[in-house]
């Protein structure tokens, strides 16, 4: 089971590029247009997006040891059964958002305002980044900003169970993230009228929403 986790959490993550587009494009032209023009743009890029996937990795190994408390309740709830059920949903929920279908999953972020505002100030703080610590230290604040796609892994990650297993995932998901991210610094305008073609979005939520079926299926049959 958690195989195909992997490979869905990575296809989520590199899939859903158009949400990366609105949710972190802004923040990544402020990165690069601080730059000096004698300094090249992708070491500070590859900076910042190593400081984002290391606070996705660590939520994940957060959310994953918490998982792992929750098996005390075993003998009481199937609890297990039933993380593992929500995360598919999230999984469902996710695909038809990506697709375009139904945008409720932006609900979710919502949830996590309270802490983006306390964090949100820090970031200024650092700009411009002309330094790669600069960069990474953006870089893992801005792996706190309120999002849908990620809140829909962390799920996984907590079902999981598993301290490690957790951090995997999280860490799975920033990768499949790094290509669209690294990407926006360099051509944001015609990478995001790729990722908004219908075509692209309906394929791309369509395969997440295969996968939390697929999981549903195997927790019932």
């Amino acid at each position: 089971m958690l195989e195909t986790t992997y490979l869905a959490v990575f296809l989520v993550g590199l899939l859903g590029g158009g949400h990366c587009v609105g949710m972190c494009g802004g923040l990544i032209s402020a990165v690069t247009i601080t730059l000096p023009n004698t300094k090249s743009k992708l070491p500070f890029l590859l900076a910042y997006n190593l400081g984002r996937i290391s606070s996705y990795t660590l939520a994940g190994f957060l959310v994953g040891a918490l998982g792992a408390s929750s098996l005390v309740l075993q003998h009481l709830l199937p609890i297990q059964q039933i993380l593992y059920g929500t995360s598919n949903m999230l999984l469902i929920l996710l695909g038809l958002y990506l697709s375009g279908i139904w945008a409720g999953l932006t609900y979710l972020e919502k949830l996590g305002a309270p802490i983006w505002r306390q964090v949100q100030p820090f970031v200024k703080r650092f700009l411009p980044a002309d330094t790669w610590l600069k960069s990474f230290i953006i870089g893992t604040l801005w792996g706190w900003l309120p999002c849908g796609l990620v809140y829909s892994v962390l799920i996984a990650a907590l079902a999981s169970t598993s301290m490690l297993k957790g951090g995997l995932l999280m860490l799975c998901f920033g990768i499949g993230t790094l290509p669209t991210l690294l990407t926006i610094g360099l051509m944001t305008v015609k990478l995001k009228k790729i990722l908004y073609q219908p075509w692209v979005r309906q394929t791309t939520g369509l395969l997440v929403l295969s996968f939390g079926i697929t999981g549903l299926i195997k927790l019932f049959f």
